[in-house]
């Protein structure tokens, strides 16, 4: 959707909404199996203003830290830049996948890397966005710190997105629909 401003006898065009598609397929440039990240996806508390490559192993390296938070989850340890985290591994339900997408370049037509949860998206003079499966992942790992990992924190609350969604799918039978 695009609003016309016109001001002074100067038009300015706003974009309000934005279109996109999403392509699950490896991308062709990829002639190898599609990579998996599983183990490998990180949810950290800060912004990290870069998208240069980084070693990222060689610094961080999570561990089991011998304790288990509400009903099974293992907590584990890890420091990103001297600060202590404590995070944990949640499984992707049954028939859920887990996807790393990267921006299409629509000049060049490859992937490029998109900054963080910190960086306004950018604006281009399309409404149109384009984005590619550049890996695939069935678990996740939170991380706080400062405190614990628990199912009250926001991240892991999402799945409960999860249950609802199954809720509402369900197919209905009479009995449901009597009691």
């Amino acid at each position: 959707m695009e609003m016309e401003l016109r001001n002074g006898g100067r038009t300015a065009t706003t974009i309000t909404g934005s279109n996109g598609t999403i392509n699950l397929c490896p991308p062709s440039h990829q002639q190898t199996k599609t990579v998996d990240l599983t183990d490998h996806v990180h949810q950290l508390p800060c912004c990290i203003k870069s998208n240069a490559p980084s070693d990222v192993s060689h610094y961080f390296k999570p561990k089991s830290s011998g304790l288990e938070i509400d009903g099974g989850l293992v907590v584990q340890e890890a420091y990103f830049r001297g600060r202590n985290l404590q995070g944990v591994t949640i499984p992707l339900p049954q028939g859920y996948s887990g996807f790393i997408l990267g921006k299409k370049n629509s000049s060049k037509g490859e992937a490029k890397k998109t900054n963080g949860r910190g960086k306004a998206p950018e604006i281009s003079n399309s409404s149109e966005n384009s984005w590619e499966m550049l890996a695939k992942c069935r678990n996740l790992t939170f991380w706080n710190h400062d405190s614990l990992p628990s199912h009250d924190d926001a991240s892991l609350r999402l799945f409960h997105c999860f249950a609802v969604a199954k809720a509402l799918h369900e197919p209905v039978n009479a009995e449901d629909l009597a009691s």
